[in-house]
């Protein structure tokens, strides 16, 4: 079957002596595999099909069917993914391609950049269509700001990077590593000696960094966003020790009441959060009712949200439960699940021993005693297995452990040893061969 021909066509239709209407599509001159092609591609999607024209000649005269123009807004650059800031690197002469994916893991490792996808979000254009001499608007809806596995600068990596530029321009700029690698190849070539480049780097950049440790500021991307409606006081956010965070009130030294923390969500970012979002954020921890007569509380720690009943936590499934709108049945839910999950877990315990307890584990079961655990063979029967069998187990195993460290406490010493007495061989210095003259 013989190949589809196009003609890409550049259309230019003039409306009056200076404005005209433009097209940028393509022709089909001969259709080749197309003529099947087309027959079964009917369910498509619009997006995905090529435009096709019909073919027309130039000064032909044609009819305005409809004229439609729709509301448009100004779009950000495309964000990066790993592929892509790789290409701007090549382009930019920074790093060699050795360099490209340690430099990328290390952004991502330091929380400067995240990896992920975000939803977009609604909303409304006005469509202006003209037909017959009458002109008709309509409101439509739209998804915009829709991104799928890029890279996102965090709130610490926004700091940084702030910090950096204001302290250190002249090494944070595009040109500083594509003339270090240069530098470099003339180093393996012998043209430049690495000692002057070293110097020359190294002296005035101890004298910036001296000068930044003496007068920079704590930059912590502080952000005033107004007053508490209740207290009157302050609402600010910025980063803190456990990353960025909003706080209620300041430090004062004169009073005892001290400022009120609350984490931003990781959808939530310094620049961008409101004032009613921040102090959405201190609703949390509440109380949302009883359970068996004790309080069930809802609240947000450092590895997510979770339900705390009875001095015990339960986790809440991410992406399916809310911590600000979770209603009682669903947390009395997830507590019972967790119930049933460590019902399930725990195959024995003994009384002898509150400490030794046979779990079923991901890899299957295992005896617990401390903070020990001990692995059990396939064909042990982890229910049958009594008190003086699980400590037997224990105790091989701590046995084991000790004798193991010991051997390689008399390697290490052995190894010392040999290092202390190996005699130290003395440098030869090469002679110098006598040249006579003839």
């Amino acid at each position: 079957m013989q190949d589809a021909k196009f003609e890409r066509t550049n259309i230019k239709v003039n409306a009056t002596a200076s404005e005209y209407f433009t097209s940028t599509a393509e022709v089909l001159l001969f259709d080749g595999f197309m003529k099947v092609y087309m027959e079964s591609s009917d369910d498509e999607d619009e997006e995905n099909q090529v435009a096709v024209l019909p073919s027309v000649a130039v000064g032909q005269s044609l009819d305005m069917v409809d004229m439609s123009s729709r509301e448009r807004w100004q779009q950000h650059p495309p964000r990066y993914n790993e592929a892509t800031l790789v290409r701007k690197l090549e382009e930019l002469g920074i790093g060699r391609p050795s360099t490209y994916a340690p430099t990328i893991s290390t952004i991502q490792q330091r929380d400067y950049v995240v990896r992920e996808s975000r939803d977009g979000e609604k909303r409304e254009y006005t469509l202006l269509t003209m037909s017959k001499g009458k002109v008709s608007s309509t409101k439509k809806t739209e998804v915009f700001g829709a991104e799928k596995s890029k890279l996102f600068p965090t709130d610490m990596g926004m700091l940084v990077n702030d910090f950096l530029i204001e302290h250190f321009s002249n090494i944070v700029s595009y040109d500083f590593t594509a003339k270090v690698e240069e530098q470099f190849d003339d180093i393996a070539a012998g043209a430049l000696g690495w000692q002057k480049v070293i110097d020359d780097f190294y002296k005035p950049f101890h004298v910036v960094v001296d000068d930044t440790m003496e007068h920079s500021a704590k930059n912590t991307g502080e952000r005033s966003l107004g007053n508490d409606p209740v207290s009157g006081k302050p609402v600010i956010v910025r980063v803190g020790r456990f990353g960025p965070m909003a706080q209620i009130g300041n430090t004062d030294e004169n009073s005892d009441e001290k400022p009120r923390f609350a984490s931003l969500r990781k959808d939530q970012h310094i620049e961008t959060i409101t004032l009613e979002e921040a102090l959405k954020l201190f609703d949390l921890p509440r109380n949302i009712g009883q359970f068996e007569g004790k309080d069930v509380v809802i609240g947000v720690g450092k590895f997510g949200p979770f339900v705390r009943h009875d001095g015990k936590f339960v986790s809440l499934k991410r992406g399916v439960d809310d911590p600000y709108t979770i209603d009682l049945s669903t947390a009395i839910t997830r507590i019972e699940d967790k119930r049933v999950a460590d019902a399930n877990k725990l195959i024995k315990e003994f009384e002898q021993d509150a400490e030794l307890k046979v779990l079923n584990g991901r890899w299957g079961p295992y005896i617990a005693y401390g903070k020990e655990n001990v692995r059990l063979p396939k064909s042990v029967n982890a229910e049958s297995l009594t008190y003086d069998q699980c400590m037997e187990y224990v105790s091989k195993q701590l046995k084991s452990s000790s004798s193991s460290k010991k051997s390689a406490a008399k390697t290490s010493s052995k190894s010392a040893e040999k290092t202390e007495n190996k005699p130290v061989a003395k440098k030869s210095t090469a002679k110098k061969k006598e040249t006579t003259k003839k």
